[in-house]
């Protein structure tokens, strides 16, 4: 297969140097910036973001272009949310449901992925998401990740 993986995403910001703190404290590290735009690299030589001063006013919020979602590991989903908390980034509700209640189990099916949302400065919309279980027979609702480890392993309290 030609294509590999994703290099790049992009966002549009208000304020580059907060953004470039925002971006620093989720551990992406600084590769390129000017006045109008800094990348940073999420995986050095794999994949970078992209992000662009702009009047944020004229970029209204839209999953299709004011949205990142960065891949974690299946196993890190469990902490996720305590270290983001940890660097001071509150998450944000989805779908219906509380910061409490995530991270949650999407209802993609035949795919389910493990999500947690929060939001940059500008209010652009992250997440960091995780492979649970690929081309499955199952199909669920969306759910909390907790509802799912119980479905999952009712013996386990």
């Amino acid at each position: 297969m030609m294509i590999k993986g994703l290099y790049e995403a992009h966002l549009p910001v208000s304020d580059l140097k907060a953004s470039i703190a925002f971006y620093e404290k989720l551990e992406l590290t600084l590769a390129h910036e000017n006045e109008r735009v800094a990348f940073l690299w999420i995986e050095k030589g794999k994949s970078w973001l992209g992000l662009w001063k702009v009047d944020i006013n004229d970029f209204p919020y839209h999953p299709s272009t004011r949205h990142v979602a960065f891949q974690i590991t299946t196993s890190s989903i469990e902490q996720i949310k305590a270290w983001l908390v940890e660097k001071g980034i509150g998450v944000h509700p989805m779908f219906g449901f509380s910061e409490e209640e995530q991270p949650l189990v999407l209802d993609n099916p035949p795919q389910f992925h493990a999500a947690i949302y929060f939001l940059d400065p500008d209010g652009n919309l992250l997440e960091c998401i995780a492979p649970l279980e690929l081309d499955t027979e199952e199909d669920y609702d969306i759910m909390t990740y907790e509802d799912w480890d119980r479905k999952k392993n009712p013996y386990i309290d």
